[in-house]
This record gives C-alpha cells, sequence and structure tokens, in this order.
C-alpha cells in the first residue's frame, strides 16, 4: 500500500512540475526545451488503460480511507467531549451534509410527496459518524424509525456511541428521542432480503457503499431492486468516484423520478427513483426523469417549477433554514 501510494505521488509531483515549467516558458515557439517538456508530458499521458484504471481505482481507494479515518477522528472526539454539540460543529464538511439533506428531502416531498414523512427508513453506509441519519431525523423526518447499516463492526459502534452522546446533550428536549429512534447493525448491503429490506418506505445509499467502479454499485443497485418493497423510494448518492446512470437505477426495476447534479462546492449527484410495482423495464421506455438544481440554486429551477402563466417569475429561495449554521440550527431544534 505505501509503494502504490508513494507512486501515485510522484506521478501526481510530476504532472504538477511539467505544468509549472510549461506555464513559465516565455514563448511556446519551438525550442529544444519546448520539444523537451511537451514530449515528457506526452509520455505521461500515453499511460495505458490498465494503469490508468488501477492508479484511478488506488486514489479512489485512499481517499476512501482517508475520509473513513476522518470521520472515526470527528465521531471519536464528539462522543468524549464535555460539549458534544459545539464540537460536532467543528466538523469540516458539516455544511455540506445539511446541504444534502434538505436537497434529497426536497426531492423527496416534490416527486414523493406521500413518502417525504416515512415510517422507516434504512441508510445503507451509515459510517461511524452518520451525520447524514442525524440531519435527516432531526430536520426533516422527525417521526422515522431509522436503521443504519455499515459492513463495519467498528464504525456501528462508533455510531451508536456518538448518537447517545449527542442525545444526552440534548437534555430533555422535544426531540431528545431522535437518539432513541436510531439503530446501528452490522451487514453488508448484499446480504440483505427482502424479509430486512421490504420494511422501509426510504432507502438511502450512501455514495461510498459498492466500491470504486460504477459496476460494483450497480450489484448493489440491483441487489435493492429485488428485495425492497414496491412503492418504496431509493435516494442513490454518488459521488465522483462512481457515477450511478439512472439506466443502472431503472434497469433494477425503479422508475427514476428526478435527478440533481451539484452546480456548488457539493460533490454528490442524487438520483430519487421508486420501486417499480411491475420490476424492471425491459424495452427501454422509461419516462425522463426531472433534473433539478442544488439546494441553494433555486433561482435556477426548471420550467415545470414556473408559476403558471409564465411571464417571468422563478421559484422561490429556499427558507431561510438551509442557509443557518447547522450548529444553532442543530439547538433550536433540541436535539
Amino acid at each position: 500500500m505505501e509503494a502504490q501510494s508513494q507512486e501515485v505521488a510522484a506521478l501526481l509531483r510530476k504532472i504538477a512540475g511539467l505544468h509549472a515549467a510549461i506555464a513559465k516558458l516565455p514563448s511556446l515557439s519551438t525550442s529544444p526545451e519546448v520539444v523537451a517538456l511537451f514530449t515528457e508530458l506526452v509520455d505521461v499521458a500515453k499511460l495505458g488503460p490498465e494503469e490508468e484504471q488501477r492508479m484511478r481505482a488506488e486514489l479512489v481507494r485512499l481517499c476512501s480511507d482517508a475520509e473513513a479515518r476522518l470521520e472515526e477522528r470527528y465521531s471519536d472526539e464528539v462522543a468524549a467531549a464535555d460539549r458534544p454539540l459545539d464540537h460536532l460543529g467543528r466538523f469540516p464538511y458539516l455544511r455540506s451534509y445539511v446541504r444534502l439533506s434538505y436537497l434529497e428531502h426536497g426531492m423527496l416531498a416534490r416527486y414523493a410527496p406521500g413518502l417525504a414523512s416515512p415510517a422507516r427508513v434504512a441508510f445503507v453506509g451509515s459510517g461511524p459518524l452518520p451525520l447524514g441519519s442525524l440531519v435527516l431525523a432531526a430536520r426533516h423526518m422527525p417521526c422515522a424509525l431509522f436503521d443504519g447499516y455499515d459492513r463495519c463492526g467498528a464504525a456501528s459502534d462508533r455510531a451508536r456511541r456518538l448518537v447517545r452522546t449527542v442525545a444526552a446533550a440534548a437534555g430533555g428536549g422535544e426531540d431528545v428521542g431522535v437518539g432513541a429512534r436510531m439503530s446501528f447493525r452490522t451487514t453488508d448491503v448484499t446480504d440483505l432480503q427482502a424479509r430486512d429490506l421490504a420494511v422501509y418506505d426510504v432507502v438511502f445509499l450512501a455514495a461510498a457503499v459498492g466500491g470504486a467502479t460504477a459496476a460494483e454499485k450497480a450489484v448493489v443497485v440491483a441487489h435493492l431492486g429485488r428485495h425492497m418493497a414496491a412503492g418504496a423510494a431509493l435516494v442513490v448518492r454518488s459521488a465522483l468516484c462512481a457515477v450511478v446512470e439512472p439506466e443502472v437505477v431503472s434497469r433494477a426495476g425503479f422508475d427514476v423520478l428526478a435527478m440533481c447534479h451539484p452546480d456548488d462546492e457539493g460533490i454528490n449527484s442524487v438520483i430519487l427513483a421508486r420501486k417499480a410495482a411491475n420490476g424492471p423495464r425491459r424495452n427501454g421506455n422509461t419516462p425522463a426523469p426531472h433534473v433539478v438544481s442544488s439546494p441553494c440554486g433555486c433561482s435556477k429551477a426548471d420550467a415545470s417549477a414556473r408559476p403558471r402563466g409564465g411571464k417571468g417569475g422563478v421559484r422561490k429561495r429556499p427558507p431561510r433554514s438551509c442557509q443557518l449554521d447547522a450548529i444553532n440550527e442543530t439547538r433550536r431544534r433540541a436535539w
């Protein structure tokens, strides 16, 4: 692992060095120096598909491992802190979780309104720092029972400890039951059967679940399609490392209702789908999904969001709560 990491780092340094050297050239007119630099750049670019895919997979794995270590660190620190809510607010990507959950719930409310206030929710890939579940439970789904699934037992243990700590810190607020509404289980998603998955109204699939390739993610989506209840919603988070196409979700037996690609600092695309009653569509006649904007880019809403009559109006910006500092909102909701 260390040798591979060093190889990747060396390649990045090589590319960065070539970029810096070429940018500093006084002229791009042909000269021995210009020819030599661009020859080096071409040699780097000529890496074969196998080398490219190997390095890409290694970079994705390294990023995933680093993210896991970051979440483990903050989960442990929050659970041990005297003022855990203050410490939770220091997590560098908390705002991204808040924005993403706002987007996901907004998509449910608009395109699957009967499922925006679910009774039972599964979050597959909850990890050691289950901020997605916490934000959804506290801010958007106040009556839902949440089951977090992760194949790592240590991650599930950390998640349980964190939720207990945060709930205790809330101290008797109306939503102190958030902790009571959340449980965490250790298992691989592909080991879950219909008896496990059919009880959920909504299933969230974390971006990191299923490995580094689109093909691996497709296997997970297909498994969910075989075992989720008809009419249940699937919310698929898709990251830069492994993009999930709507066709993959449709082939798994879902009607794709809407999708959103980030047009801000977010890196997660979201696909909202509903389990079809009749299984996969084999003729390819899948209705085109709605394409929606990111949470705080609502002025760029699609045409269906404009008022009837069509002149000039655009959809209103979201409530100010999506702009609030997340930890202040947490206190206001009295976890």
